[in-house]
Formats: C-alpha cells, sequence, structure tokens
C-alpha cells in the first residue's frame, strides 16, 4: 500500500490510525490506495495498539424501545464517525440482570457506558471503572454527565402557540401524578396558560381511554375550554376521538395539541397532531459525543438540558 500511495510505511500507519497532522493531500491518497487494495483494518489490532475496544454499552430499562431506540440510533450516528461500535442491553427494570450486564460489559472492556431509561426520573448512579453519561433518566449524582429533555420548556411552547392562536381557556389532561414529567408539563402549562388555564390538571393514565374519558370530565366542569393540551400523544388521540364523537370540531371548536411526537400516534390521530417533539435521537447524539470527550479524557461534568421543538398540525392549525 505504501508503493502504491507513494508514502512509507510510518505514513500509511498514521493515516489510517486518524493521525492529522499529516497533509489532508497525504491522508486522501493512502485512503485511495486502501480503497483500490480493498484494505480492510484488522479492528483487533487496532484495539491491541491503542489499548480499547472500540465498543460503547448501552443500559435501559425501556424493554419496549419507545425511548431507547431513538436514543440508540443518535448515538450510533456519533459513534459510528469514530468507527465505534454500542452494545444494547435491556435490563427490564431488574437491578440483578443490570448488575450481570455491567459486568459483562466492563469484561467486553467497553470504552464507555450509556445509561438510558424510559422514565425521566433520577435514577442511582453506576459504578464501573470507565466513562459513563446518562441519557433522559439522569443520574442522582450531580456530578456525573447527564443528558435530559426541557419538558418544562416544550409544554410552554404548546401554550404559547395556542395563544397565537387566540385561544383563551386551556386545560391540561396528563399521566399519572407519580410520574415526574406528568408533574413537570402540568406545571408549565399552568404557568404559561396564566389567566387562560382551565383547571386543575387532570391527572390519570398514558392513555387514549383515559384521554376519552378525560374530555366528558372537562365539558362537565368546563363547558367554555377552547383547547386541550396533553401529557403525551397516546392521551391526545384519545381525546380527538372523544371530541369527533361528540360533535366537536377539532380544531374548529376545540384545538388539541400532544406530546412525545410519537408518529405512530400523531400522525394516525385524526387530525394529526401538533405536538411537542423531544428530538431523542439528537439526545443520543449529544450523549454519545459527551462520551466519547469523556473517554478521550475530557469529560463535562454536570447535567445538560436538551430544547425540544413544536411540531404544528391540523389539531390546532385546521385544514
Amino acid at each position: 500500500m505504501a508503493s502504491v500511495a507513494g508514502v512509507s510505511a510510518s505514513t500509511v500507519s498514521k493515516a489510517l490510525k486518524g493521525n492529522y497532522s499529516l497533509r489532508d493531500s497525504t491522508v486522501e491518497r493512502v485512503r485511495q490506495a486502501a480503497d483500490e487494495l480493498g484494505f480492510i483494518p484488522d479492528s483487533r489490532g487496532r484495539a491491541l495498539a491503542s489499548g480499547r475496544s472500540f465498543t460503547v454499552g448501552l443500559i435501559t430499562t425501556d424493554s419496549s424501545g419507545r425511548f431507547s431506540i431513538p436514543i440508540m440510533l443518535g448515538a450510533e450516528d456519533a459513534l459510528s464517525a469514530g468507527e465505534m461500535a454500542l452494545v444494547l442491553c435491556d435490563t427490564r427494570d431488574d437491578p440483578l440482570r443490570e448488575q450481570h450486564y455491567l459486568k459483562a460489559l466492563v469484561s467486553l472492556r467497553v470504552d464507555g457506558i450509556i445509561v438510558t431509561g424510559r422514565r425521566v426520573e433520577p435514577r442511582e448512579p453506576i459504578d464501573v471503572p470507565i466513562p459513563v453519561v446518562y441519557a433522559f433518566s439522569p443520574s442522582t449524582d450531580p456530578a456525573d454527565t447527564s443528558v435530559v429533555v426541557d419538558d418544562h420548556a416544550g409544554a410552554a411552547a404548546a401554550v404559547r402557540h395556542l395563544h397565537t392562536l387566540s385561544r383563551k381557556r386551556i386545560a391540561h389532561v396528563t399521566g399519572p401524578e407519580s410520574h415526574l414529567s406528568a408533574r413537570v408539563r402540568a406545571a408549565a402549562t399552568q404557568e404559561a396558560a396564566s389567566t387562560t388555564f382551565a383547571g386543575p390538571p387532570l391527572y390519570g393514565e398514558w392513555t387514549e381511554r383515559w384521554g376519552r374519558l378525560a374530555v366528558d370530565v372537562l365539558l362537565r366542569d368546563h363547558p367554555e375550554v377552547d383547547a386541550i393540551t396533553c401529557g403525551s400523544d397516546q392521551i391526545a388521540r384519545g381525546v380527538c376521538d372523544r371530541l369527533r364523537e361528540l360533535g366537536r370540531s377539532v380544531p374548529g371548536d376545540i384545538a388539541v395539541t400532544g406530546y412525545d411526537n410519537w408518529s405512530v400516534m400523531a400522525l394516525a390521530s385524526r387530525p394529526p397532531l401538533t405536538t411537542v417533539d423531544m428530538q431523542l435521537e439528537e439526545l443520543g447524539r449529544r450523549t454519545a459525543k459527551l462520551l466519547l470527550d469523556a473517554i478521550a479524557g475530557s469529560p463535562r461534568p454536570g447535567p445538560q438540558k436538551l430544547p425540544t421543538r413544536l411540531i404544528t398540525r391540523e389539531s390546532t392549525l385546521g385544514t
């Protein structure tokens, strides 16, 4: 390969290892020579030479994959740039299973671990001798690196959107009060709505069934409601279904917003939902980049909030 590229063997080695102190033209010649010769680097040799495995573990409690899969996809985007592989381990909320996977990952000499889950409640940190970054489910240790969704800002954005549409009486339907995400979104909605809030928030389940039931409660207690914000897309879809059954137009009579931008729910709803996108793939990318920094010896401790994005559709804008 060195003769094809017209460089020394040591230069080939440096170029393939990503030593960019070399000239760009030299690196490009080596890469072209490698492509011509069909060269495939030996990952085992690379690991031995560097003392790294070029793999990262991802520990999750989210068995359904609703949150962990988009986070994993984003992380893989960032890790693939460094030619690193990701190993997914689902603990199924079992502490013993988690400890088993942690021991296995350490024995495999992974370079670092991403920890995530299906809830935003802070969790106890894991104890391993390698870099760790927490995604979506933050660590209870404020010194740990955690990347979380800014749920408060997301819920407030939905209310501001409704205000621009001149909605005057805004109600909120959400999941169990025991869930931190439900409480944060409800508090943000009430704060942003201020005098236009038709409260108190209605806590229930993360289900379409609860959305349908909540509509009956709302229209009985607050018949003047002209907008309903929901803590999830599932709830919002149920709200829309029940309003349609009662002959109420969405958004003509009552505008509806969801939360999550879960396409299975948001796009299948009638009408499609205006909703808050938590940008989980971007959260995964951000988490992986922070882990790579920590592996390289430059950790960035402490929590970081990732902004959400409001996606507007027919449930507030009409057709």
